[in-house]
């Protein structure tokens, strides 16, 4: 029996289209096939670097015996979250509401309406872990739909309900102060690891967002911002999480000191992780994260580029089956003994100083072995934020390569990845698939925002600004402000979600806020930054309770709170003049290059005597036009 996997473009939907489970992708035929049967569905999401979900696949889903119970009992669905984060995000709600804790893979019951009445993680093939073996569960299951349906519709109902008041914030009333700003640190201050840095025991995520945000606090003045920043930088780079041999940041560390990871390595984390260090580099000076920088990046190119001019989405855990492998080592292999530190099966990490020469010779040594599996669909959200990354590291570190990628990444999203001026989510084998959501609306602006400062090429932000506006009228919630994840005239779900924290990426919410901020400054328009402003009344509160799930929204708060200044260039944006006017590290203004009378900050300005020219604004309101670099 052939499953219905086989022509989807999600690596991680093949992965299971040869399961003798008869899968049917997230869909009405799936949904209308439990109506017909009165069936519950089994609804099981994950993603394609996901080690546990291999793990369950294995041993469960590869079964011949667990299949004939699925396909008897159950509807049987699989969901790629890259793909639909609405899905995921709304039935990750309905499982941690009733076991208190969420991951991938997710198993979750439903009605053949789509409620949730029952849900978990990941359950073994026999009982252990105090967990129940995944038969019994399917029997269980089984049995109470059909004999205890009353209690399941309850169940549901209440669950359902549950995840709509959650979505359901009412916006704060209090003034919003920059006394927000200050709470926030203290409490990161509190809360952070002194030995090690960063937040959090094991395992141990990096927290780019919240790393940026404290780089604005010491701009602010706030002399116990940057030791946490460079402690937190410092510890991570120092190698096992960070991969000293080829570049790039691994998932996160199974342990509190960033040494072993979970050796999946994905877009999103080296996309944040790049700027951190680039501007802590501009920051301080130390020339260890402008090496950082740079090879993360370099990583990025070599192994995630795509031929269109996207970015795959990750690296998995896994080569050949063996966790790590392509990442480890062991002692016959050429590493200073006093490098390795030990994982499992007789093979280490490396942790220590390499020298360039040495670096060289162990990738070189590396370079031939299996490579693990790419999940090569670009998923336009964290192309955005690469796009940003890129750009911005182009322009300060002089790397014409970078600059060039970023032009090609930002066709791209513009091209292939859009249609009829609207993003899709996804692009894989030459197909872009799915509604683009709110995350991906907001980091392609801010990528396209930052390409338009590299450049000083128009076309970006006009760009910029038209999704901007478009992501407004798409998800925005007229009743209690914010932006809703999926689209007005998206597939309806059992309830339309809201998703505010910065984690492990800036939501949308607060990508949006801080995008919408920055074109309010450069168009005048006070209606976005009503709108930005909406989204810092849904998290007013939580900002300060928990501040490392919201660094980005923190990061936006810092803007909105800052005395509007803009910077209008007029001319290549690579003359001296332009350069010194955007070397320094200043979050806190918003830049246009121009000329453009189209664009109320460069309306009206032009070259000086023929000669590029840097105008300094506030509100508008210009210092007379610069030319010499000394002048800044």
């Amino acid at each position: 029996m052939a499953n219905r996997l086989a022509a989807e473009t999600s690596p991680y939907l093949l992965q299971h289209a040869d399961n003798p489970v008869d899968w049917y992708p997230w869909g009405e035929e799936a949904f209308a096939k439990a109506r017909a049967e009165d069936k519950p569905i089994l609804l099981s999401v994950g993603y394609a670097a996901c080690h546990w979900c291999h793990v369950m696949e294995h041993e469960s889903f590869e079964d011949e015996e667990t299949a004939a119970l699925m396909n008897e009992r159950f509807v049987s669905v699989k969901v790629d979250r890259e793909e639909r984060p609405d899905v995921d995000s709304l039935y990750m709600d309905a499982v941690v509401a009733l076991t208190g804790q969420g991951g991938w893979p997710m198993t979750v019951f439903l009605t053949p309406e789509g409620e949730p009445f029952l849900g978990g993680t990941y359950y073994p093939p026999e009982a252990r872990f105090g967990l129940p073996s995944f038969q019994q569960v399917l029997s269980a299951v089984s049995d109470a739909y059909r004999e205890r349906r009353g209690d399941i519709s309850r169940q549901a109902s209440a669950i359902v309900d549950a995840v709509r008041r959650s979505a359901e914030l009412t916006p704060s009333s209090d003034p919003l102060t920059d006394s927000l700003l200050g709470e926030a640190t203290r409490a990161l201050r509190r809360q952070f690891d002194e030995e090690w840095g960063g937040w959090g025991g094991a395992p141990k995520f990096p927290q780019a967002s919240t790393l940026e945000f404290l780089l604005r606090m010491h701009l602010r003045g706030d002399d116990e911002a940057l030791p946490m920043v460079r402690a937190t930088l410092d510890a991570m780079a120092a190698g096992g999480m960070y991969d000293l041999v080829g570049g790039g940041f691994h998932r996160y560390s199974v342990d509190r000191e960033w040494l072993v990871p979970h050796f999946e390595k994905m877009l999103y984390d080296n996309a944040l992780l790049a700027p951190t260090y680039l501007h802590a580099w501009v920051v301080t000076g130390d020339e260890r994260y402008r090496r950082v920088t740079e090879e993360t990046l370099d990583y990025m190119l070599r192994e995630l580029r795509l031929p269109e001019g996207g970015f795959a989405s990750a690296q998995d855990a896994d080569t050949d089956g063996v966790e790590g492998l392509t990442f480890t080592w062991t002692p016959d292999e050429g590493v200073r003994e006093e490098l390795l530190q030990p994982f499992e099966h007789g093979r280490s990490v490396i942790r220590g100083e390499l020298d360039d020469e040495e670096r060289a010779r162990l990738f070189e040594l590396r370079e031939p072995r299996a490579k693990p599996l790419r999940d090569d669909k670009a998923i336009a959200a964290w192309n955005g934020l690469t796009l940003a990354a890129l750009a911005e590291a182009g322009r300060r570190l002089d790397r014409s390569d970078y600059l060039d990628a970023a032009r090609a990444l930002g066709d791209f999203l513009l091209g292939p990845l859009s249609h009829d001026g609207r993003l899709h989510r996804t692009f894989r084998a030459g197909e872009a698939k799915g509604t683009g959501y709110l995350e991906d609306y907001g980091d392609v602006a801010h990528g396209l925002l930052e390409l338009h400062v590299a450049t000083g090429e128009l076309r970006w932000l006009r760009e910029a600004n038209r999704l901007a506006h478009l992501a407004v009228e798409l998800f925005g919630d007229e009743e209690r402000g914010g932006f809703f994840l999926s689209p007005a005239d998206g597939e309806e779900l059992v309830a339309r979600k809201k998703d505010l924290e910065d984690q492990p990426t800036p939501s949308g919410n607060s990508m949006l806020a801080h995008v919408l901020l920055r074109l309010a400054r450069i168009y005048g328009d006070d209606e976005l930054e009503r709108r930005a402003v909406g989204v810092f009344r849904l998290v007013h509160g939580a900002v300060t309770r928990v501040p490392s799930a919201f660094g980005h929204a923190l990061s936006a708060l810092d803007l909105h709170f800052s005395p509007p200044r803009e910077i209008a260039i007029i001319g290549a944006v690579d003359s001296p003049v332009a350069r010194a006017a955007l070397a320094p590290f200043q979050p806190d203004t918003v830049v246009a290059v121009g000329p453009a009378e189209d664009v109320p900050l460069l309306a009206g300005k032009g070259l000086v005597d023929g000669k590029p020219a840097v105008y300094v604004c506030e509100r508008f309101a210009c210092r007379a036009p610069l030319t010499e670099p000394s002048a800044l």
